[in-house]
This record gives structure tokens, C-alpha cells and sequence, in this order.
């Protein structure tokens, strides 16, 4: 604590000063003049490396997220903020990535709640199928039945069915996230659920041998939407970890933290949901064949998954071209390490 105390201290001033020229600029750095605008810069660039060093040596002490939040006003004001909807487009095109990428623990924790309780369910199903039919819900068993994934439902019906899937699937991932608030036992609950009733419904195809069908019936959207089930559980599990293990931080500060970044995934996984409603609906349920439903499964997770290792991984470790950093700089200053937003 001492060293950190040394390090606010020592820095201190310059943090202060920077945060009054800030309040002062507003919105428009041209309010200061050329040399406080220079001096601004010095500041900021100064401060984003004071954030490095904070990250690197106090990763949960309160000075990263003070740090974070005057780092983030020096570079929105620095460099160019076209628009909310640029916000917006930053945040799916690396804050969401970057979130996914800082929790692959949580993310592989998630899985193995996901996978472990799914094999072990399918075994299960294929020795004794009468038991899991009575346990599987009555409205998946079609596919041990069926011969064609081609209900016959109207345009009408199939809009009507994908709206109810992706209503389902948000509800889903939010309901793991805020379960999180118990320490994450129930999220952990809810992505091993999801993974028993795959499980047993593969368990049962299989036995059934109908697991073509099977394939026809989920492949197109499973991959995505057991991923954005596993992300949701990651985020849920992220929050339960900083209630149990909140390091530097007062309990409620990393809470609220990590209750923040975690939303953020949930939300920022609700527009991959949709996508993967839409092709249950429009792909899964219209009587294709087993190949082309299998490209399109691969192609979204291989894109989804594609994404979190390129531009998650690059956010994160300060790859070329990944960060906002890379814009032109509204005023003459070099480009500064940007803080995590």
C-alpha cells in the first residue's frame, strides 16, 4: 500500500491539473489557446502512461478507474468523436472484443459448465433413453421423431416462431448475467442446465438414429447461440468473482465494476442472439439438408469466435489499426496509448 500511496502522490498534481484544463476545454479544446493546448497534450500523454503503469502494478486498486476515466476524457476530447453512433460503432467494433478477451478465464469456465454437463447427459441418455425423455422438455423431442426439419409453418409462423427463439435467448443470457449477483452459483446453474438438455436431447437422437436430423434441426444456429450462452455465463461468473474476490477495491466499488463491464458484454452478445433467432427460424426449420446448414453454423461461430481473437486480442495487447488511438488527432499532439473504455 505504501507503493501505492508513492504513486498517487508522486503524480498527483499533474492528474490535477490535467482534469482542470479538461473542465475547462468542455468540448472545445480551442478554448485554451495553443500553449495550454500543448500543455494538454503533454498531460494527457503523460497520464495514459501513468494508466499503463497502474494496470501493470495496482490492476485492482481505485486509481485504474480514476485514471481510466480522466485518460478516456483526454482522448475523447484529443482525438476525433464524430458522433454517438461512433461510440457506438467503437464499442462493437473493439470494446465488446476486448471485454470477451480480458475474461478468458471466465469464458472457459463457462464452457466447461456448458460441454462437461452436456457429455455427461448424452451418456446418460443413450443407456437409459426412457428416463431423460421424461426429463428433456416434450417440445424438443420432435427431433427423435421427426424426418425433415420442415414443420410447415406459414412465413407468418416462421416469423412469429424466430421472435419468440431470440425473445428467449436475450432473456437467457441477461437472466445468467444478473444471476451473477449470487456469487455466480446460479449462473453456473443456468449454462449447465442449457448444456443437460443439450446433451440429453443429442443422447436421444442418437439413440433414436436421428442425429442427422439432429444436426439439421441446430447446426445452423447452435454454434452461435451456445457461444453467446457461454459468453453470458462468462459475464455472470466475472460478476460473482468480483464479489468474492474484490483485491484492492472496497466490495461494492468492485462490484459495481465489474457489474458495468459485464452489462456491457450481455448487452453488446443480445445483437449475435438475434441473428441466431433469425436463423432458427428462417434456416433451421425449412427442411435443409445437412451441408448447408453446416456452413452456415461454421461460418457464424467461426466469425463470432474470429472476432474475439482478432480484435479482442489486438485491443488488448495494442495491435496496429485496433485502437481509436490510430484516428488523427483533432489537436497537435502524437497519439497516446488510449484508456480502456
Amino acid at each position: 500500500m505504501d507503493t501505492l500511496r508513492r504513486f498517487e502522490e508522486d503524480r498527483q498534481a499533474r492528474w490535477e491539473e490535467l482534469e482542470a484544463l479538461l473542465d475547462e476545454a468542455g468540448k472545445r479544446p480551442e478554448r485554451l489557446g495553443g500553449r495550454r493546448i500543448r500543455r494538454l497534450a503533454s498531460l494527457y500523454r503523460a497520464t495514459a502512461a501513468d494508466l499503463v503503469a497502474a494496470r501493470r502494478r495496482f490492476p485492482d486498486a481505485s486509481v485504474v478507474d480514476r485514471l481510466e476515466r480522466l485518460v478516456r476524457r483526454g482522448h475523447g476530447l484529443i482525438y476525433e468523436r464524430s458522433s454517438r453512433r461512433g461510440n457506438l460503432a467503437d464499442f462493437f467494433a473493439d470494446r465488446y472484443w476486448q471485454l470477451l478477451w480480458e475474461r478468458r478465464g471466465a469464458l472457459a469456465l463457462s464452457a466447461a459448465l456448458l460441454v462437461v454437463p452436456a457429455l455427461l447427459m448424452a451418456a446418460w441418455a443413450l443407456t437409459a433413453p426412457e428416463l431423460v425423455s421424461g426429463i428433456v422438455p416434450p417440445e424438443f423431442l420432435w427431433v427423435t421423431q421427426a424426418q425433415t426439419t420442415d414443420q410447415g409453418l406459414s412465413p407468418v409462423g416462421l416469423a412469429g416462431f424466430s421472435t419468440y427463439v431470440l425473445t428467449n435467448n436475450i432473456r437467457v443470457a441477461l437472466t445468467a448475467f444478473v444471476a451473477g449477483i449470487t456469487w455466480g452459483v446460479v449462473t453456473g446453474l443456468l449454462v449447465a442446465y442449457n448444456g443437460l438438455l443439450f446433451g440429453g436431447l443429442t443422447g436421444l437422437a442418437a439413440g433414436a438414429g436421428n442425429l442427422r436430423l439432429l444436426g439439421e434441426a441446430t447446426l445452423a444456429h447452435g454454434i452461435l447461440e451456445l457461444s453467446c450462452i457461454v459468453v453470458a455465463g462468462a459475464a455472470g461468473l466475472s460478476l460473482g468473482k468480483a464479489m468474492l474476490r474484490p483485491g484492492h477495491l472496497r466490495r461494492t466499488e468492485a462490484m459495481a465494476r465489474e457489474a458495468r463491464n459485464s452489462l456491457a458484454l450481455a448487452l453488446g452478445t443480445a445483437p449475435w442472439l438475434v441473428v441466431a433467432g433469425l436463423v432458427e427460424g428462417y434456416v433451421s426449420r425449412v427442411g435443409l439438408s445437412l451441408v448447408p446448414t453446416t456452413i452456415v453454423g461454421v461460418v457464424l461461430g467461426g466469425a463470432f469466435w474470429g472476432l474475439a481473437w482478432w480484435r479482442g486480442r489486438r485491443v488488448v495487447t495494442g495491435g496496429r489499426g485496433s485502437s481509436p488511438a490510430d484516428r488523427r488527432p483533432r489537436i497537435g499532439a502524437p497519439a497516446a496509448a488510449p484508456a480502456r473504455r
